[in-house]
């Protein structure tokens, strides 16, 4: 690709994206998504007054001219931008996989959406500490749960919890491998003015950690479950091609009569069709239910002036690789065998 052609399809992805600025410059979205908008190698994001590059080319040294152009076209459509930050996922080292500010002091710490505030770490991590996939579902987080106990897993940053204890959420507990995710979790909510409870923010694998809450009592009537990818501990593993069965199982015991499981699956080569069929068969004895499909938003999906190519496989009926589903929970009444007690 030429510098000319990718210019050209920036320029159109930016048209399209317009009416996704806000006047303070204080949203996320996604401003290029090169897997699907024509130049793979090359995804673009906004956090605020900064610019996130990410180049994904293998050998990376080959995306390197394209992430100057995407860097030097936005500075200049985007005057207000404050800062550049260049991911390169498949670097050699660790700093260049977390970022390296090409541009500007140091970046935003903060974005806001459908009025909520959310904390952010852009260098912290290979990914930018927010996912801009999930936003229709955290809306829905912040309209759905008013004094509903949320259980959030897999909860890296914290954004899903977030915007249910936005929403008047009585109770949300987050859970995660890693510490320093939840601080930015707890850090979102000193920004709205949340209380923190330190029991609220669990350090741990997941495993043992829903194992624990089961032998508890502890019940939900929503559970986030976003897990990643592919991860293994000395605990347990769990890759998303195959193991979304066994992952909602694992939850089930968890969420109460009439709750909600929002299940996540971002397993690129993992068919929708696949993925609903295993929802499908988890639905079969009458005791979830499919509710609905989330979208993922159009910044990320492509607009139709835009969209260039396709997925690896298929992602209907879902629109995009990152499949999201509200499954509606029952239990069977008291005194009776309780089938969501599944392994």
């Amino acid at each position: 690709m030429t510098g000319s052609d990718l210019l050209t399809l920036l320029e159109r992805c930016l048209n399209a994206r317009q009416t996704l600025f806000d006047e303070k410059h204080e949203a996320a979205l996604r401003l290029f998504n090169g897997f699907i908008e024509g130049e793979p190698r090359l995804v673009a994001d906004l956090y605020g007054h900064t610019l996130v590059i990410h180049n994904y080319a293998d050998p990376f040294p080959e995306g390197s001219a394209l992430a100057e152009i995407a860097n030097s076209f936005f500075r200049e459509r985007l005057p207000w931008l404050e800062t550049v930050i260049l991911k390169t996922r498949c670097g050699t080292r660790q700093e260049d996989k977390r970022g390296n500010i090409l541009y500007g002091g140091p970046p935003d710490l903060w974005v806001r959406e459908y009025g909520v505030l959310y904390a952010i770490n852009l260098l912290m991590n290979r990914d930018a500490s927010l996912y801009l996939d999930t936003r229709h579902l955290r809306k829905w987080a912040g309209e759905q749960l008013q004094g509903k106990r949320v259980l959030n897993v897999f909860a890296y940053t914290g954004s899903l919890g977030v915007a249910a204890r936005a929403g008047g959420a009585r109770q949300v507990v987050h859970t995660d491998l890693n510490r320093k995710f939840l601080n930015v979790a707890k850090t979102s909510y000193t920004l709205n003015g949340f209380p923190i409870d330190k029991n609220d923010f669990r350090t741990g694998d997941f495993w043992p950690v829903v194992s624990r809450l089961k032998r508890s009592g502890a019940m939900f009537d929503c559970v986030f479950l976003d897990p990643p990818f592919f991860s293994a501990t000395d605990k347990g593993s769990l890759d998303l091609a195959r193991d979304s069965r066994r992952l909602i199982n694992k939850v089930r015991p968890l969420i109460a009569d009439g709750g909600v499981l929002a299940a996540i699956n971002n397993a690129v080569f993992l068919s929708g069709q696949e993925y609903l069929q295993t929802l499908e068969a988890l639905c079969a004895d009458g005791y979830l239910e499919i509710e609905t499909l989330v979208p993922v938003p159009d910044d990320f999906t492509g607009y139709p002036e835009t969209r260039q190519g396709s997925y690896p496989v298929s992602p209907e009926p879902f629109n995009h690789p990152t499949k999201i589903a509200l499954l509606r929970v029952r239990r069977k009444k008291e005194g009776s065998i309780d089938v969501n007690h599944h392994e």
